[in-house]
């Protein structure tokens, strides 16, 4: 049925010279100032002007070609991004000039929204357009949120982090998952909030740790538009006024270490820390951790092979296949967005 695997992704840029031209796809149609815009690039530009999120990439198709391969899977893999090379229209018309037919993506995105999945749909479907006749078809594997190998690679990450917080003070640390925000508006047409809270509860459960709260980091939109909240920097501050002495930061809604990583967590909230005099620590993402590959491949054969057993933790079930109608508005377009 499938004769190829298709990593969809966001994007970044690779030199200084790509910054811009990578921005102004990521904000092209919305309704973002030019000055937010060099603002955001000055985030790539103090790490040499390139993102993590391509090099992330390549190592998760290399693991995962081997993961396959091991397990008796003999499909190859591409990769496809939104907003930078190789773009997805380039990834499906050397598809094509392949002879793929049907192809089984994979998104990088574990949680249901506009910008995680209806816009890459759409993304795909402009792409096969612009491919014309013999673009292959893509089928989307199912949201993995709440997958026993999402949440164990995020629970096994946490504790590691938790673990490097001084043994006396580790029982009082407080947790703070932490995903992108989005507008009010996007979040009312999907599920991403409910996902991301039974997501950090299963992840806190694993770790056995009770202290935890859902926070979010990344706002780039108009500061009249209500977004998701609260910020971490808020929260931090909240936090530290709450008596607060360590915090472990688990970044539940990112799959890699990209730029939101590097530069809001890892520069501006840690900064913050210093500054309130708190221990940070911060959890890895999936990255190409073991199991999250292995999630991955069973993902995969689950779809290929229609197995009834769907793996899913908690009270929510294993997420659709095939977008029931009205699952995520179409019409609603976010109000700006954050390169990867």
């Amino acid at each position: 049925m499938y004769d190829a695997i298709l990593l969809v992704s966001f994007g970044g840029p690779e030199k200084p010279d790509d910054v811009l031209p990578f921005l102004e796809n990521v904000l092209r149609g919305k309704p973002v100032p030019r000055e937010r815009m060099l603002q955001v690039a000055e985030h790539y530009y103090h790490f040499g002007g390139k993102s993590p999120i391509n090099g992330q990439n390549r190592a998760l198709m290399e693991a995962l070609e081997v993961e396959l391969r091991a397990n008796g899977i003999g499909l190859p893999i591409y990769w496809g991004n939104r907003n930078w090379h190789p773009l997805l229209e380039e990834t499906l018309r050397e598809m094509k000039r392949d002879g793929v037919k049907r192809a089984l993506g994979f998104f990088t995105s574990a949680y249901s929204s506009y910008s995680g999945c209806r816009q890459y749909r759409e993304n795909i479907a402009a792409a096969q357009a612009a491919v014309g006749d013999g673009a292959p078809a893509v089928d989307k594997i199912r949201a993995f949120y709440n997958h026993p190998g999402y949440i164990a690679t995020v629970a096994a990450h946490g504790a590691e982090a938790l673990a490097r917080v001084a043994e006396e003070r580790r029982r009082e640390a407080r947790l703070l998952f932490t995903a992108h925000s989005i507008p009010m508006t996007m979040a009312a047409t999907s599920r991403y909030v409910e996902q991301l809270e039974e997501a950090s509860r299963l992840v806190a459960e694993a770790m056995g740790h009770e202290r935890h709260r859902l926070v979010y980091q990344s706002r780039s939109g108009s500061p009249g538009q209500p977004w998701l909240g609260p910020d971490i920097l808020e929260a931090l501050d909240e936090e530290h006024a709450g008596g607060a002495r360590d915090v472990v930061v688990v970044p539940i809604g990112f799959v890699s270490d990209h730029m939101e990583i590097i530069f809001d967590l890892d520069t501006q909230a840690k900064e913050k820390c210093e500054a309130l005099g708190m221990g940070y620590e911060r959890g890895r993402t999936a990255g190409t951790h073991p199991r999250f590959v292995q999630m991955i491949r069973e993902l995969i054969v689950e779809r290929m092979s229609g197995a009834a057993e769907r793996p899913a933790l908690g009270v929510l079930g294993a997420s659709h296949d095939v977008c029931p109608e009205g699952c995520c508005a179409i019409g609603v377009r976010p109000a700006s967005g954050r390169p990867g």
